[in-house]
């Protein structure tokens, strides 16, 4: 082994299957990562860049094989080799890992608080009155907002962009050699994302630490990496320096990645006048019971009111814990809300929930979190099915198959993927199946809670397109929350920006990224980096 790498991948393959029959997901490939340096792995969702990334802990599925030539050294030690014991000593420790999902990797029944003690008092033997001031300094490094306060919380009272940074802040905890970040700031917005990054970075020179980045964000990739790897189909097509790389592709197919990074403005459309939704001074509270004290009431919407033109894309930004998500979900009526949402000229305010049930195939809602929101219980044919029977839509059983066929299909999946579950796919292929869900029972608007965010660059750009297909036949309209600004520039008629739960500015897409005016959005493009 090279001295100067701290890990080296050696004629690595996995597959799935039994001896007699078996497919090869991943073949000879061949990876070196420096010490103290970033190396990056990036391709298409299922090529084979997450399996070889949790391979380095063998958090590998049970059902996936290793070649017995396989070779993975950890300073020196096969890690494929080392006993359980040997291997738990340096999980965490040694080698940690920040999961792509944080919300399926948290432990919903336990505080932010116990999470990470728990880490510190297995590897370091932290004493009690320690760990809390241990804690909070994590979180402060991770730019998280009233640590004191979060971290009595649990994952599901988090955001999407908090829970991403509480999986860095418990990957940090021992001051770990090598990091493994698989998609670590799919989850939050432009500006904390690259402060994270610049986090990361600073690490890095203080502490000598080693990063593994797993990502499709190609951008990230330029900023903050050194070297590169290319992976298509369980292949290795090409590596080399970042910089060289990006400037000078050899292979078609990483000149394709690069090529679908950039997305211009969509084109201005002529909209109908006829309105599918009116937000007029809507607000949400959370209230939380204090022992010895009174209710303690958290504000999150601040009297929010606008209009939606049927056909319209309305793309929604702001940073994590800005109240994106809470909007979607008030407008569809998951969460408690005050105000009018007027939804084709009816007031569903007040509309009580079994009034309502028959009106949902109208409104439906991409889930950020794709893992945790498909039920591993059900096949992706059942799971896709499933609102067609909720909804009582008159289609016999060979009806249904037909149009669940037809839906896979227009997501970019695989008919025979029918009957195989959700912990079979990678990140990119659960959130088309998520999309597919939504798009079958053709509502007439659908909330899209970053529905892109775990997809590489490539089949972004082909869902996008299939949203405008869809929306353009089916008269569809979406409310599309997103951190990449780039995304919302490609698919949005016009943007909503939102800050600490109140609208600071809404105007057309063009106007919002060439002319803003409020100072925050100003800061959100600046940090987006789109050039």
């Amino acid at each position: 082994m090279d001295k100067n790498n701290i890990l080296e991948i050696k004629n690595f393959s996995l597959s799935f299957g039994t001896a007699q029959n078996y497919k090869f997901i991943i073949d000879k490939i061949n990876i070196s990562i420096p010490k103290g340096k970033t190396t990056a792995i990036v391709g298409e969702s299922g090529s084979g860049k997450t399996l070889t990334a949790l391979s380095i802990l063998r958090l590998n599925p049970n059902s996936s094989n290793i070649s017995s030539d396989s070779e993975i050294s950890f300073n020196g030690i096969n890690l494929l080799k080392v006993n359980r014991k040997q291997l738990n000593n340096i999980r965490g420790k040694e080698i940690s890992m920040i999961f792509q999902e944080p919300l399926s990797s948290l432990n919903p029944l336990h505080t932010i608080e116990k999470q990470i003690s728990e880490i510190l008092i297995i590897h370091n033997g932290f004493k009690k009155e320690d760990i809390q001031e241990r804690v909070l300094k994590l979180l402060g490094k991770v730019r998280i907002l009233d640590p004191e306060i979060k971290m009595k919380r649990y994952p599901h009272q988090l955001s999407g962009g908090e829970r991403q940074r509480v999986m860095i802040a418990m990957a940090l905890a021992n001051e770990p050699s090598l990091i493994i970040a698989d998609e670590p700031t799919t989850a939050l917005d432009v500006t904390v994302q690259f402060e994270i990054l610049n986090l990361l970075k600073i690490l890095q020179d203080e502490m000598g630490l080693t990063i593994l980045f797993i990502t499709h964000d190609l951008g990230i990739v330029r900023n903050f990496s050194d070297y590169v790897y290319v992976m298509q189909e369980g292949k290795v097509i090409e590596e080399g320096n970042t910089e060289i790389l990006f400037n000078n592709p050899k292979d078609q197919y990483t000149k394709n990645l690069l090529g679908a990074k950039d997305l211009s403005f969509r084109d201005i459309r002529k909209l109908k006048s006829e309105r599918i939704l009116e937000v007029e001074k809507l607000a949400v509270k959370f209230e939380q019971n204090k022992l010895f004290s009174k209710k303690q009431t958290t504000r999150v919407l601040n009297s929010i009111s606008f209009e939606m033109k049927t056909g319209e894309t309305i793309g929604l930004v702001g940073e994590s814990g800005s109240g994106k998500t809470t909007l979607g979900l008030a407008i569809l009526r998951l969460i408690r809300s005050e105000g009018d949402i007027i939804f084709s000229g009816e007031n569903i305010s007040n509309r009580g929930s079994n009034d309502l049930k028959k009106e949902r195939k109208n409104f439906q809602i991409v889930f950020q979190d794709p893992f945790g929101s498909l039920s591993p219980r059900l096949t992706i044919g059942q799971i896709i099915e499933e609102g067609l029977i909720a909804q009582k839509i008159e289609l016999d059983f060979e009806e249904r198959m037909k149009l669940v066929k037809s839906t896979l299909k227009d997501v970019g999946l695989e008919v025979g993927f029918m009957n195989r579950y959700p912990h079979e796919f990678s990140g990119g292929q659960r959130q088309r199946i998520a999309i597919a869900r939504a798009i079958i029972l053709r509502p007439k608007l659908i909330v899209l809670d970053e529905p892109t965010s775990s997809l590489d660059t490539t089949v972004q750009l082909q869902i996008l397109n299939l949203l405008k297909n869809l929306q353009d036949k089916f008269n569809l309209s979406y409310l599309f929350i997103s951190h990449d600004l780039r995304v919302i520039r490609y698919i949005s008629d016009r943007v909503l920006v939102i800050n600490r739960g109140s609208i600071v500015e809404i105007d057309h897409t063009e106007n919002i990224f060439n002319n803003p005016k409020d100072d925050y959005t100003k800061k959100l493009i600046t940090s987006a980096m789109l050039n």
